[in-house]
């Protein structure tokens, strides 16, 4: 409920406020909440619950789109040395080790310095730090499954390498991926407010969480909360969510397996 809640949110940010994320009202700055500004107004005028309804549009796009593409990339990388095995899965895992020695937000901060901001950058950035677990998680399954009688008689009955990966592999080797992946969409948003609050982030003025949160830290300590809690309380939901989603996937696959 907290995600459709969000995604109607998201769709319909446009129709549940009378401003612009980026619309100035010059006789409003630092407004508080109530009367024409629901959240009240920041330090420039713009409209504080306009700015989190866009940000929501722009954090969960990210997060996801960079989620999915870790789990493509992952899997593909995990699949294939998982199933191959020899030196192809040695160099793999030994390349995974050396994105997997750095902390994950540490090397997002080095990655995002070296791209610089922007949507694309930053989905990349966080789909590269991302990937690696990924594919540890698809290899075991797959040298687990890769062994199987199904997966041997697929051999033995002439399918080519290709085909006994993606049509007897991958799809057995992806349940726990599923369960992760919600998860790693509220890690990934956290990440992203975490590059946009130092600044390496989505840039000013363009509404995103983590910014807003950063701008508003100054207010907070002069009184003016609204600047900066909303977008804080809303960024702590949303991950909320996605990580109810998530423990109740990991239930449901454990009573299953049971």
């Amino acid at each position: 409920m907290i995600l459709v809640l969000v995604a109607v949110a998201v769709v319909f940010a446009p129709l549940l406020t009378a401003w612009g994320p980026e619309e100035i009202d010059p006789l409003a700055s630092l407004a508080p909440p109530g009367g024409a500004h629901l959240l009240g107004t920041d330090l420039n005028g713009m409209d504080v619950w306009s700015r989190v309804l866009h940000a929501a549009r722009l954090d969960v796009g990210i997060a996801v789109a960079a989620v999915a593409l870790a789990v493509v990339a992952g899997s593909f990388v995990g699949l294939v040395a998982g199933y191959r095995g020899g030196w192809p899965d040695d160099v793999l895992m030994r390349v995974l080790d050396v994105f997997q020695a750095f902390p994950t937000f540490i090397l997002a901060l080095a990655v995002a310095a070296l791209l610089g901001g922007g949507t694309a950058n930053l989905v990349a950035v966080i789909a590269l730090v991302n990937a690696p677990a990924y594919a540890r998680l698809v290899r075991a399954e797959v040298r687990s499954i890769r062994e199987l009688p199904f997966v041997e008689a697929s051999r033995t009955s002439g399918a080519s390498f290709w085909g006994v990966l993606w049509r007897h592999v991958l799809p057995n080797s992806l349940t726990p991926v599923r369960v992760i992946a919600p998860l790693n969409c509220g890690w990934a948003m956290l990440t992203l407010a975490g590059l946009s609050f130092l600044g390496l982030g989505v840039p000013v003025p363009t509404a995103e969480w983590g910014a807003m949160i950063s701008l508003g830290t100054g207010d907070v300590v002069a009184g003016r909360w609204w600047t900066s809690v909303p977008p804080g309380l809303f960024l702590l939901i949303c991950v909320l969510g996605f990580s109810l989603l998530g423990e109740g996937l990991q239930e449901r696959a454990d009573s299953t397996r049971r």
